[in-house]
């Protein structure tokens, strides 16, 4: 299947692939018939989902069978009334019905808005009214449907509400039964152009409300190098990408890249997530790449892996947060697996990534990918010294990647803000070393400014989780009339701390900054907090930290 979308699919090196990776571009691409359809013709039982959940369910899907279901769903989405531009929200948490919804609005040309299960009836107003959503297709829960239930009311545009089970309200239509009712499903020529809306997806908003991505109908091609190239998967992988489909996460490593390659899905459909369940899986059905946040890699550092079998093991990669090196080097010497970071946005792909021919620098978010014209600009506007901070740009001034969004839907000021001048400004800053490795410092906003010096809050926060003491913890600036700003941090303590909250904890955690990191950097304020204010996809909003220590 790559052959067809790629000049060249195997690279000796890292220097051959950025000399010669080149994509090819087919008229009107849709994923849902050129790869899905494609695969099923080419292999129908050959592997493509397998699914189980935390009640020990368990159901295989090859991709003869994908295409049948998601043949079946695009017919009962036509029966009522869904068509090409159609926007519809899917709040389908990890059930497999994702995957049939996805690919069937793709082949009747609909546009998908990937929903997490944690939005209220305030959010969901928002949501249906800003894309002017038709229909809400979700798990029958009795809390996601209260909430549902709640915003129609304000939610003129949505026509139809769609149950997955268990629960079917009287109001909702039944997804089960319409699909299995379904007509016979032909396929539409030509549904779209590549420059269609494919998918909508809501930012996490972490200073104000979230912003609409809209991505075209070859975005899923730009994930081969995701696939490929960054999670290594061959036709013979199982993969695994720890993710809930209300985020992009699971469509980069859930979906398309790996459906490309040919690589088998895995979901693990839980709702309280437990490291020892995850090594089990792995165990079990004999994983061989397994992608998740850092944090994810911290809990699983902490059980004791000699209980499992992890050597189906082959391949892990990072990506959602920075990695502490500590988290690398633990990891490593437990499985012997080198994890690999990858950088990312909404509104792009993978940007930055260590590949399979590269030694990873713990806590390096590697090296640039050739698909895209990254950049470190100053504040000035020129490009970054080696060793100096500056925001990650894409430039577009000499072609217009597959895979960048294609701008912030209907809000034009928002997109000339982010992107201007063929220049993408994703708002996180970093510096490159005298490799081309890059290093994350923070979002922009978050830099913090102290006696001349720039100060990125993650640094000061990976040197904070290596006390005992510390669970989690944001680093923000606090005004200071003669440093301009100071470091404050903001901590949860672990259990085995909560007693000895005080000012000797204090100093011995600043003590302990000062052994890790540069000294200048360390935490003149530590407040002790239970939690830390979080956007709905588990982001920390140190904005809201700024602004409550302001007043």
């Amino acid at each position: 299947m790559l052959e067809k979308y790629l000049q060249q699919t195997e690279f000796t090196d890292f220097e051959d692939f950025k000399a010669n990776y080149k994509l090819l571009i087919p008229e009107n691409f849709n994923f849902g018939y050129d790869i899905v359809d494609a695969w099923a013709a080419k292999e129908p039982n050959k592997k493509a989902l397998l699914w189980t959940n935390d009640q020990g369910e368990c159901r295989e899907f090859t991709f003869g069978e994908i295409k049948k279901y998601t043949d079946q769903t695009a017919s009962y989405f036509q029966s009522i009334g869904i068509k090409k531009g159609d926007i519809v929200m899917a709040i389908l948490k990890r059930r497999y019905e994702f995957w049939f919804t996805i690919i069937a609005l793709h082949k009747i040309g609909a546009v998908i808005i990937p929903a997490t299960h944690l939005l209220t009836k305030k959010d969901l107003v928002y949501r249906n009214n800003a894309a002017d959503i038709k229909a809400i297709i979700a798990v029958g829960d009795e809390t996601i449907i209260k909430h549902i239930n709640d915003a129609m009311p304000e939610s003129p545009s949505v026509e139809m509400l769609i149950s997955v089970g268990p629960v079917v309200p009287a109001n909702w239509l039944d997804f089960h039964e319409g699909i299995e009712n379904a007509a016979p499903f032909t396929p539409i020529a030509n549904v779209n152009k590549n420059d269609d809306a494919l998918i909508i997806s809501f930012t996490s908003g972490t200073t104000g409300n979230p912003k609409m991505v809209l991505l075209d109908c070859v975005y899923p091609l730009a994930h081969i190098i995701t696939a490929k190239y960054w999670h290594n998967l061959h036709e013979d992988s199982i993969h695994l990408t720890i993710a809930d489909t209300g985020w992009l996460k699971a469509v980069w490593g859930k979906l398309y890249g790996q459906w490309i390659v040919g690589a088998c899905v895995f979901v693990y459909d839980h709702e309280k997530f437990t490291p020892a369940a995850i090594l089990e899986k792995i165990q079990e059905h004999r994983i061989t790449s397994l992608c998740a946040p850092p944090t994810i890699f911290r809990f699983l550092i902490r059980e004791d892996l000699t209980k499992y079998d992890l050597s189906s093991l082959e391949y892990c990669t990072i990506a959602g947060e920075a990695l502490n090196p500590a988290v690398y080097e633990q990891f490593l010497k437990l499985t012997g697996i080198k994890l690999r970071e990858g950088y990312g946005q909404s509104e792009t792909t993978l940007s930055l990534f260590t590949s399979p021919w590269v030694e990873p620098k713990p806590g390096s978010m590697g090296l640039i990918n050739p698909h895209y014209d990254v950049d470190l600009l100053t504040p000035e506007g020129r490009s970054a010294e080696v060793g100096e901070q500056g925001q990650i740009v894409i430039r577009t001034d000499k072609s217009y990647p597959v895979g960048l969004f294609k701008g912030y839907y209907r809000n034009a000021q928002l997109t000339y803000e982010a992107w201007r001048d063929n220049i993408y400004y994703t708002g996180d800053v970093a510096w490159r070393d005298e490799d081309g490795y890059f290093w994350f410092v923070g979002r922009a906003d978050d830099v913090i400014k102290s006696s001349g010096y720039r100060i990125g809050p993650f640094e000061v926060e990976s040197a904070l989780m290596t006390h005992p003491a510390v669970v989690e913890c944001a680093i923000t600036g606090v005004p200071d009339e003669i440093r301009g700003q100071i470091v404050k941090a903001t901590v949860i303590l672990s259990k085995e701390y909560r007693d000895q909250a005080g000012e000797a904890l204090v100093r011995e955690i600043q003590e302990h900054v000062k052994t890790v990191t540069a000294p200048y950097k360390y935490p003149r304020i530590i407040e002790f907090v239970d939690e830390l204010p979080k956007t709905i996809s588990g982001k920390i909003r140190r904005t809201e930290i700024r602004e409550r220590d302001n007043k």
